[in-house]
C-alpha cells in the first residue's frame, strides 16, 4: 500500500506541476510579447528579433516559474486531498502527510537539478545573448536600409543622410549628406547613391555619384568647394558596449573564486533556485493542511505569499551583498536558514495538532 499511495501522490503532483506551470508559462510569454512588441517598434526591430528575444525571455525566467510552480501544486494536490477527505483516509491508515515527503522530497531533488543546470550555465547564456541580440537588431535598424523621404542620422548625429526617392534597383537620387568632424562641416550633394553595408565590424559605405561637396568652418570664407564623379563617404557602426561584463551574463566558471562583491552576489543567488525548490516543498507539505469545512483553494493565497516574501527577500539579500552590507558568509544563505526555520516550525505546529 506505501508504493501505492505514494505513486498515486507523485503522479498527481507531476500532472499538476505540469498544468500549472505551463499556465505561469502562458502568462509570462504573454506579458513578454506586449513588452518585447514595445520596443521593437520603439527601436525598430526585425520580426525574427522579436521571437528570438521572447524565447530567450522565457528560458531566463523559468528558474523563477519552476518553483513557484512546484510550490502550487504541492499545495493544490494536498489540498484537494483534504477537501475530498483523502488525506483523513489516509491518516486512519497510519498514513500521514510526513510519510508523503519521501516522494515528493525526490521530485523536487530532480527538479532542483534542472534549476542548478538552468541558473548555472543556461540562463547568464541566454542573458547574454538577449544583450547582444538587442545591441545587433539596433544596429541593424539604424543601418539597414536608407528610407527615401527621411532623414536618418549616423555616428551620434555627427553624419546626417537624405534621399529624396530611391528607384526599384535601389540606386537613392538627389541626395544630400551632411558630416561634422573637429568643427569642421562637410555637406555635400549628389544626383544619385548606393549604399553597401560592410561585413560585421567593418564601416558601411555610401557612394555619392556625380554631386558637390562643401568644405568648411562655419562663419569663415575658406570654404572648399569639389565637384565629383564619385565620392564614398565611410560611415562606422557603433562599436558594442560590452565593456565591463554585467554578472548576470557572466559564465559561472568566471565567478567562482572571485573576490568582487558583485560576483559573490550573483553565483549565491544561482544557487539560490535549486535550493528554494527544495525547501519550498518541505514549507508546501505542512502549509496544505486543511481544517475541516475549508475549500480547497484556502492555503494558495498564503502559499503565493509565502513565495513572494522568500523570492523578496532573495532579491533584497543579493542587494545587500552586491553593496557590501552583507558578510558573504551571511549572503543570501540566511533567507534559506529563515525558509527551513518556516519549514520545521510547521511540522512542529502539526505535530502537535496531531
Amino acid at each position: 500500500m506505501k508504493w501505492t499511495v505514494q505513486r498515486y501522490v507523485l503522479r498527481e503532483v507531476v500532472q499538476t506541476w505540469l498544468a500549472v506551470t505551463g499556465v505561469l508559462v502562458a502568462i509570462l510569454v504573454s506579458n513578454q510579447l506586449s513588452r518585447v512588441l514595445g520596443q521593437a517598434a520603439a527601436n525598430q526591430y526585425g520580426r525574427h528579433v522579436v521571437f528570438d528575444l521572447i524565447a530567450l525571455g522565457a528560458v531566463m525566467n523559468l528558474s523563477v516559474i519552476v518553483p513557484v510552480g512546484l510550490l502550487l501544486a504541492v499545495v493544490l494536490t494536498l489540498g484537494r486531498m483534504y477537501h475530498d477527505s483523502e488525506m483523513a483516509a489516509l491518516q486512519a491508515c497510519g498514513f500521514g502527510p510526513a510519510r508523503l515527503l519521501a516522494p515528493l522530497f525526490c521530485f523536487a531533488a530532480l527538479i532542483a537539478v534542472g534549476l542548478g543546470w538552468l541558473s548555472f550555465f543556461q540562463v547568464p547564456l541566454a542573458d547574454q545573448e538577449a544583450q547582444l541580440l538587442r545591441q545587433s537588431a539596433q544596429k541593424e535598424a539604424q543601418f539597414g536600409r536608407l528610407d527615401a523621404g527621411r532623414f536618418r542620422s549616423f555616428s551620434g548625429g555627427d553624419a546626417v543622410f537624405y534621399a529624396e526617392r530611391v528607384d526599384a534597383e535601389g540606386v537613392l537620387h538627389n541626395v544630400f549628406v551632411q558630416r561634422e568632424s573637429a568643427g569642421r562641416i562637410e555637406v555635400a550633394l549628389a544626383d544619385t547613391a548606393t549604399y553597401s553595408k560592410a561585413a560585421a565590424g567593418g564601416a558601411h559605405l555610401v557612394t555619392l555619384f556625380n554631386g558637390r561637396r562643401y568644405e568648411g568652418v562655419p562663419g569663415r570664407r575658406d570654404f572648399r568647394i569639389i565637384e565629383f564623379r564619385e565620392h564614398g563617404i565611410p560611415i562606422a557602426p557603433p562599436t558594442d558596449a560590452l565593456g565591463t561584463k554585467d554578472p548576470d551574463t557572466k559564465p559561472t566558471r568566471e565567478l567562482i573564486g572571485s573576490d568582487a562583491a558583485p560576483d559573490i552576489a550573483q553565483l549565491q543567488f544561482r544557487a539560490s533556485s535549486p535550493i528554494m525548490a527544495l525547501l519550498l516543498v518541505l514549507i508546501a507539505v505542512p502549509l496544505s493542511r486543511l481544517r475541516p469545512r475549508q475549500g480547497r483553494y484556502a492555503r494558495v493565497g498564503f502559499a503565493i505569499l509565502v513565495y513572494f516574501a522568500y523570492s523578496s527577500l532573495l532579491s533584497a539579500a543579493k542587494a545587500w551583498l552586491e553593496k557590501g552590507n552583507l558578510a558573504p558568509a551571511i549572503g543570501v544563505w540566511w533567507v534559506h536558514i529563515a525558509a527551513l526555520a518556516l519549514a520545521l516550525y510547521l511540522y512542529y505546529r502539526e505535530a502537535r495538532t496531531a
